[in-house]
């Protein structure tokens, strides 16, 4: 390990094909830890948390996890959690779903019970992040990770690496302020049952059957949506986008009404060299939480 606590580089060193990392996905009802050997996922844990428990048995669960797919081998820990980091120290402050979590220590706890270095960030940016290391993203220098699920998160790979800003903040689109309220209101899984008294799920399977009233819903959030996408041309201008959540698993039936809202995006010809597509990979979260390590190194 380097001075500055990054894994060192030397020219022995194993190809970023051949080498161990561990992932851990943290949220708010599981702890997903994976063993990363090069592109694959070769162990997999998973374990369920309850929102009652305190501090210190949410993080036995984490050590448990991880300890399942330990291996010697393995170089470095990161880990993604769906709260503001501090990305330096490691320190997550009170993660959505968690509320015994307000002010913890995960580098410096996993650190001294593995002995290897640690990463915490945003579940966001490891999406992002997992996307450019293993997934569609690869080849690309910059992406845009977007997660439509019960919130409106995102990530962003500018040149070749991952972007947080000075606090762990960028690419918070769904806070951005948009008509009575934000564009996470609008633009996540939340808005079906608030607003038609459905859940995501049942929605795409009414959509499926051809169900006019909910393929009217998805195409009225697809037009809603295109305002997202937008925010994220002007900002980041990116090569692609990725997405991500459970809006993600239903995009065929929105697509097509947030290309319409594009129309309106002030540059045509960077919208058509722009790429946005789906994300395929079921486990991009743990990959993801590895790539900080790999990440950590440039």
């Amino acid at each position: 390990m380097s001075t500055d606590g990054t894994i060192a580089h030397h020219e022995n060193a194993p190809s970023e094909t051949e080498r161990t990392f561990i992932g851990v996905d943290l949220g708010g009802t599981n702890v997903r830890a994976g063993r990363v050997e090069g592109p694959v996922v070769a162990a997999h844990e998973s374990r369920g948390i309850d929102r009652r428990w305190d501090e210190a048995r949410v993080m036995d669960e984490i050590v448990s996890a991880i300890a399942a797919v330990w291996s010697d081998k393995v170089e470095g820990i990161g880990i993604g959690v769906p709260s503001v980091v501090d990305i330096v120290k490691g320190i997550v402050y009170s993660p959505a779903n968690i509320p015994s979590w307000k002010e913890v220590r995960v580098k410096e706890i996993l650190e001294a019970r593995f002995k290897v270095p640690v990463y915490v960030n945003n579940d966001g940016n490891c999406f992002a992040l997992g996307e450019f290391h293993y997934g569609l993203g690869r080849g690309y220098q910059s992406i845009v990770g977007i997660v439509a699920g019960t919130g409106l998160g995102s990530g962003i790979i500018t040149d070749g690496r991952l972007y947080c800003g000075a606090n762990c903040g960028s690419g918070e689109i769904g806070h951005f302020p948009w008509r009575e309220a934000d564009v996470e209101y609008y633009c996540c899984g939340r808005r079906f049952d608030r607003d038609y008294g459905i859940s995501g799920a049942e929605l795409g399977a009414r959509a499926r059957k051809g169900d006019a009233e909910a393929l009217k819903i998805f195409a009225d959030f697809g037009r809603d949506f295109s305002y997202a996408v937008q925010l994220v041309l002007y900002t980041f201008d990116p090569e692609m986008i990725v997405l991500g959540g459970s809006c993600s698993k239903d995009f065929s039936f929105w697509e097509a009404s947030m290309r319409e809202g594009l129309k309106g995006f002030y540059f045509p010809r960077a919208l058509e060299k722009l790429k946005i597509v789906v994300s395929q990979e079921s486990r991009i979260a743990v990959l993801g939480a590895a790539a900080l390590c790999i990440d950590a190194e440039r």
